[in-house]
C-alpha cells in the first residue's frame, strides 16, 4: 500500500487500496469453475454447473462470467460453455492452491477433518507471501518436511 497514509483501515479501505482486478467473488467463481476441471482439463463447464456448484441462482453467474470474461480470465463458447484463458488458468491453479494450504494448515491448528467454511471466509485476505508461509508452517506442523 504504498503512497498511502500510515494506520488502520476500514475492510473496504483495505480492499480499495490492494487496487485488485479480481472481488472476492470473482476469485470463488474462478476457483470453482478450476475445481470443476480439475482431473479433467478438456471438460466443459455450463452456467448451471457453476450456479449448483455455488448454491447461486444462474443469472447472478452469467454476470459474473460477463465480468470474468471482460478482465481476460474466461471466454465464453457456443451452446454457454466457459474456458479459461491462460490467465484464468493461472490464476485459477493458485486459487485452489491457497484454498488447500488454509484448509490443511486449520485442519492441522484444530485438529479437524474439515475446515472448509472458515478456510472461504478467511483465504480472500490473505497475500501470497502469508499463504506461502502457512504452507511451509503446515509442512513442519504435520512432518512432511
Amino acid at each position: 500500500m504504498s503512497g498511502q497514509r500510515e494506520g488502520f483501515y476500514t475492510m473496504k479501505g483495505y480492499q480499495i487500496n490492494e487496487n485488485a482486478d479480481l472481488t472476492a467473488s470473482m476469485e470463488d467463481y474462478l476457483e470453482m469453475i478450476c475445481r470443476i476441471l480439475q482431473g479433467n482439463p478438456s471438460a466443459r463447464v455450463r452456467v448451471r454447473d457453476l450456479a449448483d456448484n455455488l448454491h447461486v441462482r444462474p443469472s447472478s453467474v452469467t454476470k459474473m462470467i460477463q465480468h470474468l470474461t471482460a478482465s481476460d480470465y474466461l471466454s465464453t463458447e457456443k451452446y454457454g460453455y466457459i474456458r479459461l484463458t491462460q490467465k484464468g488458468l493461472e490464476t485459477g491453479r493458485y486459487l485452489l492452491y491457497r484454498h488447500e494450504v488454509i484448509c490443511r494448515f486449520l485442519c492441522l491448528l484444530n485438529k479437524s477433518q474439515d475446515e472448509l467454511e472458515q478456510a472461504e471466509k478467511i483465504e480472500h485476505f490473505l497475500n501470497r507471501e502469508t499463504v506461502h508461509n502457512l504452507d511451509l508452517l503446515a509442512e513442519k506442523l504435520s512432518g512432511e518436511n
